[in-house]
């Protein structure tokens, strides 16, 4: 059946709207991580930084997803802003990581049901799975 195979190059649009968003989520973590001030918040500065490190291998993953498809991967970065205010950096980072959540799920679906596509297919939920985890956390702080 002809919807059973990959959509190549839906596939590598969606891949590549989601890697903007995660290239994004890098720098985000990293600028709360180094910028975060007062004692209830210095705490999370070693987590942010811990997912920063997650954030970039999961970049990585998706360029080579991208790659391995024969498409380009962007350079475009998501729009990003800076506060100074904890509790404000925090609530951004639960915004744009839900939307770059959302482009994740997104991705899946011009995946297919080939072998190579059922490996994306799980790689992406992988990265859903720990991206999540990290908006749970996000959420307690």
């Amino acid at each position: 059946m002809p919807d059973e195979k990959m959509d190549v190059d839906e596939q590598i649009e969606c891949l590549n709207r989601a890697l903007s968003l995660q290239q994004r989520s890098v720098l985000e973590y990293s600028l709360v991580a180094g910028s975060v001030i007062g004692l209830e918040f210095q705490a999370h500065a070693s987590k942010m930084r811990q997912h920063a490190l997650s954030e970039l291998e999961d970049a990585t993953r998706l360029v080579e997803q991208i790659a391995a498809l024969g498409g380009e991967p962007t350079t475009e970065v998501a729009p990003l802003s800076f506060t100074a205010d904890p509790s404000k950096a925090l609530d951004g980072l639960i915004e744009n990581e839900t939307e770059a959540l959302e482009a994740l799920q997104a991705a899946i679906e011009p995946t297919g049901r080939e072998a190579a596509s059922e490996a994306v297919e799980h790689r992406l939920e992988h990265m859903i799975m720990r991206k999540q985890e990290q908006v749970d956390y996000l959420l307690r702080a």
